[in-house]
């Protein structure tokens, strides 16, 4: 079952628009384990904007978009025609990502350039610097077959319901699988050092080991 949330990326970050996300992850979190967030993410700011949110705006966007991307399921995001600003970088913090055909991705930009908020951290994460480095320091858009190609999304559709509803089939049976855990490892990889990877990797397969096969953890004394 998919439940759904819209963000406008016409729209300037305010505190409005964080707490209409905070409010759906919460949303999300009592919902039944096989619900799937699906963000439909669409439009970008109009040049020269002028409303400019405030650093603390800004701080708890930051956040909420940390608390969506460490949810204990699966998520994804739904992109149509041209999208920028908060729109992107909601996108990036989604582990599936669909795009219909017109799709077109514009950086999030403010009147002075590319937007240094943490949309740009996780493009060189998931993205690379080498690939991505002209277009974040340069601007211009990425049309949906460049952005197909730097696994920005992961497809394309003709019919994008169509295929947002396979794709949200195919991860309800991901749930309980400890997606958070394996998201956070992948997450952690970039700037993690094999040493100190290792003993977070053993404690995730310990736990996944002590699983019954209804996903609980037993209790270890009674793995023994």
């Amino acid at each position: 079952m998919q439940l759904p949330h819209h963000i406008d990326g016409r729209r300037p970050l305010s505190a409005a628009v964080v707490k209409a996300l905070d409010a759906f992850i919460d949303k999300i979190e009592d919902a039944p384990a096989d619900t799937i967030p699906v963000l439909e993410v669409t439009g970008f700011p109009e040049p020269g904007h002028p409303d400019l949110p405030e650093i603390a705006t800004v701080n708890k966007w930051e956040r909420v978009l940390r608390r969506l991307e460490r949810l204990d399921r699966p998520t994804v995001a739904v992109v149509r025609g041209d999208y920028g600003g908060i729109a992107v970088e909601a996108l990036l913090a989604t582990d599936l990502r669909v795009a219909a055909t017109d799709a077109c991705l514009h950086l999030p930009a403010g009147p002075r350039g590319v937007w240094p908020g943490m949309g740009l951290y996780r493009l060189a994460n998931q993205v690379g610097f080498a690939r991505i480095r002209r277009s974040i320091l340069f601007g211009g858009t990425i049309s949906v077959t460049e952005a197909l190609a730097r696994n920005i999304v992961d497809e394309v559709s003709d019919d994008v319901a169509a295929a947002t509803a396979a794709a949200v089939a195919l991860l309800e049976t991901a749930v309980g699988q400890d997606v958070a855990v394996c998201r956070q490892l992948m997450l952690d990889a970039t700037t993690t050092t094999f040493e100190e990877a290792l003993g977070r990797h053993l404690a995730a397969c310990d736990r996944l080991l002590r699983q019954d096969p209804a996903g609980e953890v037993a209790d270890a004394a009674a793995v023994r």
